[in-house]
């Protein structure tokens, strides 16, 4: 599947005001990127650099005014999900070095308060994918979805206490829920086609039988057509801007995906 993305932020600038972007998606083993275009309005010098994530971020100082950041991609992704019923719990000693920060509780994944719970949604699941799909299920069976229903960030314990959540929400509680049962578990920010309401999007990914596999409460059945911009432990993680000084909020934000056609120039895979 062949996918557009474009996000256009626009600001309104009072004073000079540093910014860490994290808007360029990268090519993996789920996702090609096959051109990019990235315009900041006005122009301004742009530090490029890779943080602790394998994430790609921009670093610059906003001049006062309006300031407006338009990303746009072309991207080969998956048209289906993978799902992999009883694939195998990775023992501890076995994980990859990599892995191993994501079975540590976090900001907003208080993983070390719901190892009973957790215990609970997947008794007599086998352990591993079983265990994370039995998750999944309980989540969007349990915890209501409203998006666009709050712009403040809450933990898992709070999600669980409330009873519902935004996609990061859901992803949270997720996360907390599969690390309290020693299965690494990462929050991934970026796009999926066909969302409704169209907007950026959260899910998380969970590390079994020697890889990550995408989950993703929010949707009632999984289909293709996730993006990826970022990956981390939670949503302190990966947000999409971070900017220091007065707080701000964008004036303007506009998210597209759409389905094109396979671009007439050689790409990689």
């Amino acid at each position: 599947m062949w996918l557009r993305t474009s996000c256009d932020l626009t600001f309104d600038i009072a004073v000079p005001t540093p910014f860490v972007l994290m808007l360029r998606p990268r090519s993996g083993a789920q996702q090609w990127i096959a051109s990019e275009q990235y315009k900041l309005v006005p122009s301004v010098s742009v530090f490029e650099f890779t943080d602790n994530y394998g994430n790609l971020c921009q670093r610059l100082i906003a001049p006062p005014g309006a300031f407006g950041i338009h990303t746009a991609a072309e991207v080969m992704t998956s048209d289906h999900i993978d799902r992999a019923p009883g694939a195998r719990f990775v023992e501890i000693q076995n994980l990859p070095e990599s892995a191993l920060i994501y079975l540590l509780p976090s900001r907003y994944c208080e993983s070390d308060r719901f190892s009973q719970m957790a215990n609970s949604i997947t008794a007599g699941y086998p352990l591993g994918y079983d265990q994370v799909a039995a998750i999944e299920t309980w989540l969007r069976n349990t915890i209501h979805y409203r998006p666009e229903s709050s712009d403040i960030q809450i933990s898992a314990t709070e999600v669980n206490a409330r009873g519902w959540g935004v996609c990061r929400d859901l992803a949270h509680l997720g996360i907390s829920l599969c690390r309290s049962l020693s299965i690494p578990a990462r929050m991934v920010v970026g796009y999926l086609h066909d969302l409704a309401p169209m907007d950026l999007h959260a899910w998380f990914e969970a590390y079994v039988a020697d890889r990550w596999y995408t989950f993703d409460a929010t949707q009632a059945q999984l289909h293709g057509g996730y993006v990826a911009i970022g990956y981390g432990r939670d949503a302190a993680d990966v947000a999409v801007y971070n900017q220091f000084g007065p707080a701000l909020s964008p004036r303007e934000q506009r998210i597209r995906v759409q389905h094109i056609d396979e671009p007439g120039y050689a790409h990689g895979a």
